[in-house]
């Protein structure tokens, strides 16, 4: 069957578009010559709901300025105001990863925009001499401010929403912390028996892990608040009027709710992708520390016969299309990949970002899709972590302070109350004859029964107490 098509213009040409569509031309010329990923920028939410809030406030600000009159004005924004609702987003369709610096992902806004103010002033799409993409929606503007604010935003909302989850996972752990506080188990370094600690105090560290890598990543989202709009092509705001820089970031900082500034100087703000690889780097630690926790898990539940099984993490589903019974730590799995894919990203966005030239950068729509992808995944990744592992990990105990008592890394824990001499001959027996410390020391009248008790309690052994707890 035949599609009903309007007939559009553009500098190489006239092609027909679908009547329906509110894309135009410059998409439907996207859409042939980037067919790289078949991921749409639709598909992220915050970056279409960022684009139209840029194109909201300026427009606001073209009207404050004489600039847009009250009609073309009005259906700008409430069309932008319908996208940043969430409508429309099976219309932004070019591909996330394309040439031409984001050029062709602003088109497909305005184009958007236009079509669907057209319709609210009573007028068909494509009537493009009553409302223009290009002279009335992305009047005062370049590809060059817009889509460089646009992703700040669209990444800024990402990670607040990654910061969320983070605070859910080190909660999760802090309250295993809590039910393993008095929990005895073998510390252990370089995969040997080390000293005595609790499970306890095991999780308080993954969970002061999670606490610090917010607060870093806090720091860094930070940066992305100074934006260029206003610079056009390069930053020496060529075509916007006096006063369109401070106004259009005011509308802007308006519509979001977030605290952004204008760049103090344009033309360096428009080339500098500086606040992205900062951004991604925290990331990459994010998801490095969130690796080796997961890791800490696979090996702390290994087994449940032949491995440590000081945990059990909770089983979600069946582990094996041969062996019967068996369970895998597939939630740590999933994290661990995920980690490894966003540290992937970030090379990705120090590769990007440096190999911008001159007055721009090119490639920015590949840091765009890398950070969005990386944020979006690692919360994600947090959550599912969080809820479908951490949450209902149970700790073996009695298996744990056993192996505490047969260590031969408890005669250090003794070696203050027997000597250092008798500690030696301790571990030596204990070794040659697989007996326990703890009976050794008793078989030899190195310590009463009930000094020895004591000793072996958790809050002396792992040092827990007020002094401890506050360190």
């Amino acid at each position: 069957m035949s599609v009903a098509t309007r007939s559009e213009h553009d500098l190489i040409g006239d092609r027909e578009v679908p009547l329906e569509a509110y894309w135009g031309v410059h998409t439907l010329r996207a859409l042939e010559n980037f067919p790289i990923t078949g991921i749409p920028i639709g598909t992220s939410p915050y970056l279409v709901e960022a684009l139209a809030g840029v194109k909201q406030a300026a427009a606001a600000a073209n009207h404050d300025l004489g600039l847009l009159d009250d009609e073309r004005h009005a259906a700008i924004r409430d069309a932008c105001e319908e996208i940043r609702g969430g409508a429309l987003r099976d219309q932004f369709v070019v591909d996330v990863i394309q040439g031409g610096a984001g050029t062709s992902t602003n088109m497909n806004a305005n184009e958007v925009i236009a079509n669907r103010a057209l319709e609210l002033m009573g007028h068909k799409k494509g009537e493009y001499d009553v409302l223009h993409p290009n002279e009335h929606v992305n009047l005062s503007q370049s590809t060059n401010d817009v889509y460089p604010t646009a992703v700040k935003i669209a990444v800024i909302l990402a990670t607040h929403d990654l910061l969320a989850a983070m605070q859910v996972l080190e909660d999760s752990f802090a309250r295993k912390a809590d039910e393993f506080h008095d929990v005895l188990k073998m510390g252990r370094t370089q995969l040997q028996d080390a000293v005595p600690m609790t499970l306890g105090q095991e999780f308080r560290t993954y969970s002061l892990m999670i606490a610090e890598d917010r607060a870093r990543l806090s720091e860094a989202v930070l940066l992305l608040h100074e934006i260029n709009l206003g610079a056009t092509a390069i930053g020496t705001m060529l075509n916007a009027p006096a006063g369109y820089v401070a106004s259009a970031c005011g509308h802007l900082a308006r519509l979001t709710g977030l605290p952004l500034e204008s760049a103090v100087d344009l033309i360096e703000a428009t080339q500098d992708c500086g606040a992205f690889v900062q951004l991604s780097g925290t990331l990459k630690r994010v998801a490095v520390k969130l690796s080796k926790i997961c890791n800490d898990l696979r090996l702390l539940s290994s087994g449940p016969r032949a491995g440590l099984n000081e945990i059990n993490l909770p089983a979600v589903q069946a582990g094996s299309s041969i062996m019967p019974g068996k369970v895998n730590p597939v939630i740590p799995e999933v994290v661990n990949q995920v980690a490894f894919q966003m540290i992937g990203h970030d090379v990705t966005v120090t590769m990007a970002a440096e190999a911008g030239q001159l007055q721009l950068n090119a490639f920015e729509p590949v840091i765009c899709y890398s950070l969005s992808a990386g944020i979006s995944r690692l919360r994600e990744a947090v959550l599912v972590l969080a809820t479908r592992c951490v949450d209902g990990i149970t700790a073996n105990a009695e298996l744990l302070r056993a192996e505490v008592e047969n260590s031969i890394g408890l005669v250090t824990a003794l070696n203050p109350y027997i000597g250092y001499a008798a500690a030696t001959e301790v571990a030596k027996e204990a070794l040659a004859t697989g007996r326990g410390v703890a009976e050794l020391v008793l078989e030899h009248g190195l310590l009463p029964p009930a000094e020895l008790e004591a000793i072996l309690r958790p809050e002396t052994l792992a040092n827990l107490g007020p002094r401890a707890r506050e360190r």
